[in-house]
């Protein structure tokens, strides 16, 4: 199994008839949703027929396949089996081998039929993965489940609000001598400096210089 040569780059936009012969366009980054695109053999086989139905009912809430998917299906077309099989997505027609050449989709089982391929596009249009598994019918439903649970997470952390950086703490400092008030405390007077007469001093030196002058 060789990794696709568009992982991780802008996924091949596509314009295919649908079921109904109707041209359907395929932008994947414009779709907003991620997009599994799967190819397959040939319809009516019954590996085939099981995959293209396992991805119905997943679609329909059976499996844990979310739903903001865009699911499409390329493959030579048979009207007739799209709607006995009930497909509740956009099948396409490739019966040029147009989107195979773009998504380099080759053969497989040695070459003898069509691989059996399936793409993981993001809601930005990039091709995340691929699963190459011509065999394997099985496995390509539990591969888009895996990824959409991973791209739903990534979105989720995307949109989450940056947390809060943690207050500083600091430790209290130790009193010091240093770090005496400046003020005493209210109702207790400040102790006189040496040298300056307190309010008591100066009267009292009035009332003798009054008293003086009065004897003399």
């Amino acid at each position: 199994m060789t990794r696709s040569p568009l992982i991780n780059k802008p996924a091949p936009a596509i314009s295919l008839p649908n079921a109904n012969g109707e041209t359907y366009n395929l932008a994947p980054e414009s779709a907003g949703v991620p997009v599994a695109l799967f190819f397959y053999p040939k319809s009516g086989s019954f590996g085939c027929t099981k995959e293209a139905c396992e991805f119905r009912d997943a679609l329909a809430g059976l499996h844990l396949l979310p739903r903001r998917l865009g699911m499409l299906l390329i493959l030579q077309i048979l009207k007739e089996f799209v709607e006995k099989q009930k497909l509740n997505y956009p099948v396409l027609s490739d019966t040029k081998g147009e989107a195979r050449k773009a998504y380099h989709v080759g053969k497989g089982l040695l070459g003898l039929v069509d691989a059996r391929v399936t793409f993981v596009i993001d809601a930005k249009g990039v091709v995340r993965d691929s699963l190459d598994a011509t065999v394997n019918y099985g496995a390509h439903v539990k591969f888009v489940n895996k990824w959409l649970v991973k791209l739903e997470e990534e979105e989720r952390q995307a949109n989450a609000p940056p947390p809060k950086e943690p207050g500083l703490i600091t430790e209290p400092a130790l009193a010091t001598e240093d770090d005496s008030p400046a003020h005493p405390p209210a109702g207790i007077p400040e102790p006189a400096s040496p040298g300056v007469p307190t309010g008591s001093d100066v009267e009292r030196e009035e009332l003798v210089r009054a008293a003086a002058t009065v004897q003399g």
